[in-house]
């Protein structure tokens, strides 16, 4: 698995690492399985002195199943200056989705508090600002812009009688970085991310040979502990991009 990992850019204070799906960052809870910090320990060791076990130099975090920029300090100095980042909200961060359905406009925003859910541990749930019925709720901001718009007619069962499924490809920026935002937001707007299984309603389409999430975070524009304001780009998987080989353009 560490030959896997893609290390898009490295210097003194700083790895941008092109995390591969299927991966998990960091152990969390019973999680026993060897994650990226622990094959990114094993090439570099001084990173296990850095921050607190178990995130150490992790600056920001994707789940699992999400491809993509992830950032790593290398050391403590560093960790602090590209936090404050994130919790300022001066790091610029693009993802590209499939999201079922058809999204008619061209662009939106979603704007909610995001909490996590009370009948669903793993899950978080998104509810309007006016509504502050959930106490640990915080605010969320996920904008999108449409890139393109596919179909796919009914091949197999897995459609269940469906006349066609749509799908629509985005371009999503989110202003706050609350856990699972994007795949709770586009879910509140009842257009789940395909292959989400977590966030996905009943009977949702997948798109033929679709076995993750089509999520993948594809650029961060950050400043790094040098000074140098920097802009880096994770192309979409191969894996990603026959998905949409296979699917018709509307």
């Amino acid at each position: 698995m560490l030959n896997n990992i893609k290390i898009i850019y490295e210097d003194e204070n700083v790895l941008v690492v092109d995390k591969p799906a299927g991966l998990i960052v960091f152990p969390e809870g019973n999680i026993r399985e060897k994650t990226l910090i622990n094959y990114l320990i094993e090439k570099y060791p001084k990173l296990g002195d850095i921050g607190s076990p178990p995130r150490y130099g992790v600056v920001h975090r994707l789940d699992k199943d999400t491809s993509g920029i992830l950032l790593v300090a290398k050391t403590t100095e560093s960790l602090i200056f590209l936090q404050k980042q994130f919790i300022n909200r001066e790091v610029e961060k693009k993802y590209i989705c499939l999201v079922e359905g058809n999204i008619k406009a061209d662009s939106g925003e979603i704007k909610t508090l995001i909490g996590r859910s009370p009948s669903d541990f793993r899950k978080q749930v998104a509810i309007p600002e006016n509504q502050r019925s959930l106490p640990a709720g915080r605010q969320a901001i996920t904008e999108y812009r449409v890139v393109r718009r596919y179909s796919e007619s009914p091949t197999s069962p897995r459609l269940r009688g469906v006349a066609s499924s749509e799908f629509t490809l985005l371009e999503v920026k989110i202003k706050t970085g609350r856990k699972h935002q994007i795949r709770c937001h586009l879910s509140y707007i009842h257009h789940p991310i395909a292959g989400d299984k977590l966030y996905s309603f009943k009977n949702s389409p997948v798109p033929e040979g679709l076995t993750r999430q089509f999520l993948h975070a594809g650029y961060l524009k950050i400043k790094l502990p040098s000074g140098k304001i920097k802009e880096f780009k994770s192309e979409l998987p191969e894996e990603l991009n026959n998905i949409l080989k296979n699917l018709s353009l509307r």
